[in-house]
């Protein structure tokens, strides 16, 4: 296995649960959507560069842009409404989705890299 391929602790609910840096020394293989909203996005605590914003309450709306040909990172503040966000997507459409463990509090306390910039 290479050190590009993402690990992640499964879940009984379809989706397996990734830390911050597991998630960051693999973020090349995933499609990155953040599931919070556009102010917090662009708040204190930034947003993983690369990342789509999709809020959490959009997602059943917009299931259909969720791609099929790699696994997607979701992610939040703390990590509980994207793992609300990759349940919902892996009983709706099955698929390879992980959550960020501890979401964007814990990737500032790993003190790793963010964006302010606003969303595409």
């Amino acid at each position: 296995m290479s050190d590009h391929t993402p690990i992640g602790t499964p879940t009984p609910y379809g989706f397996a649960e990734i830390d911050v840096h597991s998630a960051e020394r693999t973020l090349e293989s995933f499609h990155l959507v953040d599931v919070r909203e556009h102010d917090e996005f662009v708040g204190e605590l930034g947003h993983i560069e690369g990342a789509a914003l999709i809020p959490v309450g959009t997602v059943p709306a917009r299931a259909d842009e969720f791609p099929d040909d790699r696994p997607v990172l979701m992610i939040c503040r703390s990590g509980a409404r994207s793992a609300r966000a990759c349940e919902f997507l892996a009983r709706q459409r099955g698929g390879d989705y992980y959550n960020l463990t501890g979401g964007m509090i814990a990737w500032n306390e790993a003190g790793l890299p963010t964006s302010r910039e606003p969303a595409d």
